[in-house]
């Protein structure tokens, strides 16, 4: 299984982003954004934000 929350880690600073722009763009804290790194699953609509914000397609790459 996936780990999604690496998995966004990981493509987030592969995009160049830093752990505070995406707080702002969550409206959220550097601390909640580093608790969806350490998840291994994702509720939904977060995944669909988090793949809006980055403009990725998670669900793809997690539905593999």
């Amino acid at each position: 299984m996936i780990h999604a929350g690496q998995l966004i880690e990981r493509t987030l600073h592969e995009q160049g982003r830093t752990v505070t722009w995406f707080a702002t763009q969550l409206c959220c804290t550097r601390p909640n954004v580093y608790k969806i790194f350490r998840k291994e699953t994702i509720d939904i609509h977060l995944l669909w934000r988090i793949s809006y914000i980055l403009g990725h397609d998670f669900f793809r790459d997690l539905s593999d």
